[in-house]
């Protein structure tokens, strides 16, 4: 027998965690399925930690989002009572002194009301002088910025949806006729909507109109331990920190929760397909290598943990929010890109003002703009 809902939510990463709950803060029945449930280590918003900042260069609606998002975030946490589940380190920008996407990133930060300081090469060495650089760089510090409990955050999000009226099911949705959508376990769940939030298996279950046109991309990150006592490389001492300036988009994370300080390279990795592949770290030698160049107090510091993810890209790296070209009552949402976690609050916000119809897709979310050629312009 069929089961009828005004909505059902297919994947419980954070983009289809946070339609769901604000789905049902309008006084809808919403159905949300997970083939892995939520937080799963397969998901694009698995993992630990994720870095919530506001700095998008020239490119306001994602700032805009952000800021609003980090609000959402922290009262949904102050709200179920895990407040740790944002944890303020800080964000710091070490864009070289000439980066022409500098005067971008604050004018737009300005504009939008982020607190933010600018540190000038001098300024940013003897404030954070545990990192290195091999070029003069100045700094744009986002103090009230910082990081997400990744894994966590999703859960708590799908828990408080859960206690207000969500219906909740570890199933395999299989693509959907308009009407209703099947699980491979056989049930059968009716609707008027339906909101297809399935990060990197998009494609998977819509090839026909995603394939190339989301790429998910196997990600690989390492966490390093500190020498007994050593507080430079945890909060209040370090950020979160960023460096798009240098080809290799290093990124890194403080010590949190006493799992090590965390780095990463915000770039490309081969093809990856989330049910199948081996999730083994392999690039240790590279990443090893940067910590001796950036982090020279690091350079021999133990492995304590590694892990392999992926990210689901677009063309651009802007995300996928649209109805499915064949169904006006279904909708595609994903794309995160690498990016997209912070934004889960806004993203469930203009999802349902899209189902509400208070709201329009926004152009560059559109499917129309999702080629099957990379050209990454958002990060």
């Amino acid at each position: 027998m069929a089961e009828s809902y005004d909505a059902v939510v297919i994947g419980a990463g954070v983009f289809g965690a946070w339609t769901a709950h604000r789905l049902q803060r309008t006084g809808r029945s919403v159905a949300l399925l997970d083939v892995y449930g939520a937080g799963n280590s397969r998901s694009s918003s698995g993992g630990e930690s994720r870095i919530l900042r506001m700095g998008y260069g020239r490119e306001e609606i994602y700032t805009r989002w952000s800021l609003a998002s980090l609000r959402l975030w922290i009262e949904l946490f102050e709200q179920v009572n895990q407040p740790e589940l944002f944890q303020k380190t800080g964000v710091l920008w070490t864009p070289a002194a000439d980066d022409a996407n500098t005067a971008f990133t604050l004018g737009t930060l300005e504009k939008c009301g982020v607190v933010f300081q600018y540190l000038t090469p001098a300024e940013l060495t003897a404030r954070f002088p545990q990192v290195r650089y091999s070029s003069e760089r100045v700094g744009i510090f986002e103090p009230e910025s910082g990081v997400a409990l990744a894994r966590r955050a999703v859960c708590a999000v799908v828990e408080d949806a859960i206690r207000n009226g969500v219906d909740y099911f570890r199933e395999a949705a299989l693509a959907p006729d308009g009407a209703e959508v099947r699980t491979r376990s056989g049930r059968v769940l009716r609707a008027s909507t339906f909101v297809y939030a399935s990060g990197p298996w998009l494609p998977k279950i819509f090839p026909e109109i995603l394939e190339g046109r989301i790429r998910p991309t196997r990600q690989e990150v390492f966490f390093f331990g500190t020498e007994p006592g050593d507080r430079r490389f945890t909060p209040p001492h370090m950020p979160a920190w960023l460096d798009f300036t240098d080809e290799r988009g290093a990124y890194a994370l403080p010590d949190i929760e006493n799992r090590g300080f965390k780095l990463a390279f915000d770039r490309h990795g081969p093809p990856f397909d989330p049910d199948t592949s081996d999730r083994l770290a392999d690039g240790l030698d590279a990443a090893r290598a940067f910590l001796a160049e950036r982090f020279p107090a690091l350079a021999g510091a133990p492995l304590v943990e590694s892990r392999v993810c992926q990210y689901e890209n677009t063309s651009s790296g802007d995300f996928l929010i649209d109805r499915h070209p064949d169904f006006s009552n279904v909708w595609l949402v994903g794309g995160g890109s690498g990016h997209g976690f912070k934004h889960g609050p806004m993203v469930g916000e203009h999802v349902t003002a899209l189902i509400d119809g208070s709201a329009s897709v926004e152009a560059r979310f559109s499917l129309a703009t999702k080629s099957r050629e990379a050209k990454r312009a958002v990060y």
